[in-house]
C-alpha cells in the first residue's frame, strides 16, 4: 500500500425507509426501528409477497422543481437527493466552470434502473400503442441516468460510470471509485448506488423465483436474517452517496474525514444464477481480497456489516464464508445485517451499508440485527441480536453479493493521519 494514494470519505447522504437523512437513518437504524409496512406503491393484494420497505410519505417536488422531477425515475431522484446531501455534508459546492470540477466524478451502481417506469411505459404502449409511449421513457429506464443528473446537478465533469451487478452493485461502485482515485484519474468522486423497485414486475418477479418473505400478517418481523425461521428477503427501495477524496485534497481544504477506504475484494461464484456457491467460497475469496488490498489481518476487523438477506441460502452460506475466511476471529468479531429493518435494496444496499460501518466507527455504536428468536445451528456467530452494542470500531467490512455469483467486500478503517 506503500505509494499508493490514499482515499478518505469526507460526505455522507442517505434516502431510504428509515430515514430520509443521515441523522435520521441512524437514530433509527440504533433505535432498531423497523422500517418495512404493507406495500403503498401498488395494491399488492395478488402477490405472494405484500410488504416492502419504502420511503414513507416520499414527494419529489419537496427536493426539486416538479418541472426536473417528471424527468426522472423514482431511482434517479433518490440518487440525486442522497448525492446532494453528501456534497454539502463535504462543504462541496463546485460552480458551473469551477476547474476542480474537472477531476470529480461519480460511480453509481443500480441493480434492475428504472424498473418501474418500464413498466408503466410498457402498460401505455400495450394499451394505447406506440406512438403514446413517453419520449422521456428511455432516459428514465436506462441504469446509467442516476449518475448522468448527478452530474449535471452538481457540475461533476470526471469519469462517469454506472456497475450493474445486481445486489453487490453499490459495493461495486465504492470500490471502482476508490481505485479512481488511486488511481490519479480524479480527485473527488461521489459513489453510492439506487434502488426503486417496488412495483408489480419487479415484485412479481422476485416472488416467482421465491426468494422473497410472506409473512405478510407481520411486516416488520418479516426480515429475520440470521434466524431460524426466516422466509426470505423483504424489497426495500433508497439511494445512499459517499464523497470520497484523495487524502491530500482533503487535508488541504480541512474536511471533517469520517474514514478510509482500505480495501475492495471481488469475486465469482461461477456456479448458479440466483444461488451462492455451497460452502461459500466465492464470498471468503471476496473478503480475503479486501483484508489483503487493506493489509490487514481477519482479527483486525471489529465489525462486519454481513449482507445477510434472511433468506435460508444466503445467511447460513455467508455464516460458512465468514468462518471459513476469518478462522478464530469469527467468534469474536461482531456482525449485524441492517436490512433486518431497512429491507434490502439490491444495488443500493451495499452504498447504505458502507454508510453504516462508517458511522459505527464514528460513534462507537453497532446497529443491531433485529428480529432474532429463534437461533440456526448453521448460523451460530455473534450478530448483535436485537439491540444496538457500543463497542469501538477500528475497521469495519462491508459484504454485498449479487445474483449472478457477483462478491463484493469493503474494508473500511477509521483515520488516522
Amino acid at each position: 500500500m506503500s505509494g499508493r494514494r490514499r482515499v478518505v470519505v469526507t460526505g455522507l447522504g442517505t434516502i431510504n425507509p428509515l430515514g430520509k437523512t443521515i441523522d435520521e437513518f441512524w437514530s433509527n437504524a440504533l433505535g432498531g426501528v423497523s422500517g418495512i409496512g404493507r406495500i403503498t406503491l401498488f395494491d399488492p393484494s395478488e402477490m405472494a409477497s405484500q410488504i416492502a420497505g419504502e420511503v414513507s410519505g416520499f414527494d419529489p417536488d419537496d427536493y426539486m422543481p416538479r418541472r426536473e422531477s417528471r424527468r426522472l425515475d423514482r431511482s434517479s431522484q433518490f440518487f440525486q437527493i442522497a448525492a446532494g446531501e453528501a456534497l454539502a455534508d463535504a462543504g462541496i459546492e463546485f460552480a458551473e466552470d469551477d476547474p476542480d470540477a474537472l477531476r470529480a466524478g461519480v460511480v453509481v451502481g443500480s441493480g434492475i434502473g428504472g424498473v418501474s417506469t418500464m413498466q408503466d411505459e410498457i402498460d401505455v404502449m400495450r394499451a394505447r400503442g406506440p406512438r403514446r409511449v413517453s419520449p422521456l421513457a428511455i432516459t428514465k429506464v436506462i441504469s446509467n441516468m442516476p449518475g448522468g443528473v448527478v452530474s449535471i446537478a452538481y457540475h461533476l465533469y470526471g469519469p462517469n460510470s454506472t456497475t450493474v451487478t445486481a445486489c453487490a452493485a453499490s459495493a461495486n461502485a465504492i470500490g471502482d471509485a476508490t481505485e479512481i482515485i488511486r488511481r490519479g484519474a480524479a480527485d473527488l468522486m461521489v459513489a453510492g448506488g439506487t434502488e426503486a423497485a417496488v412495483c408489480e414486475f419487479a415484485v412479481a418477479g422476485f416472488c416467482a423465483s421465491r426468494a422473497m418473505s410472506t409473512r405478510n400478517d407481520d411486516p416488520e418481523g418479516a426480515s429475520r436474517p440470521f434466524d431460524a425461521d426466516r422466509d426470505g428477503f423483504v424489497m426495500g427501495e433508497g439511494s445512499a452517496a459517499l464523497v470520497l477524496e484523495s487524502l491530500e485534497r482533503a487535508q488541504a481544504r480541512g474536511a471533517h474525514i469520517y474514514g478510509e477506504i482500505l480495501g475492495y475484494g471481488m469475486s465469482a461464484d461461477a456456479y448458479h444464477i440466483t444461488l451462492p456457491r455451497p460452502g461459500g467460497d466465492g464470498a471468503r475469496r471476496a473478503m480475503l481480497a479486501s483484508l489483503e488490498d487493506a493489509q490487514l489481518d481477519p482479527s483486525d476487523i471489529d465489525y462486519i456489516n454481513a449482507h445477510g438477506t434472511s433468506t435460508s441460502a444466503n445467511d447460513a452460506t455467508e455464516t460458512i464464508a465468514i468462518k471459513n475466511a476469518f478462522g478464530d476471529a469469527a467468534r469474536t468479531v461482531a456482525i449485524s445485517s441492517t436490512k433486518s429493518m431497512t429491507g434490502h435494496l439490491l444495488g443500493g444496499a451495499g452504498a447504505v451499508e458502507a454508510v453504516v460501518c462508517l458511522l459505527a466507527m464514528r460513534d462507537s455504536a453497532v446497529p443491531p440485527t433485529i428480529n432474532y428468536q429463534t437461533a440456526d445451528p448453521e448460523c451460530d456467530l455473534d450478530y448483535v441480536p436485537n439491540e444496538a452494542r457500543q463497542m469501538a470500531v477500528k475497521y469495519a467490512m462491508s459484504n454485498s453479493f449479487g445474483f449472478g455469483g457477483h462478491n463484493v467486500a469493503l474494508t473500511l478503517g477509521a483515520f488516522s493521519a
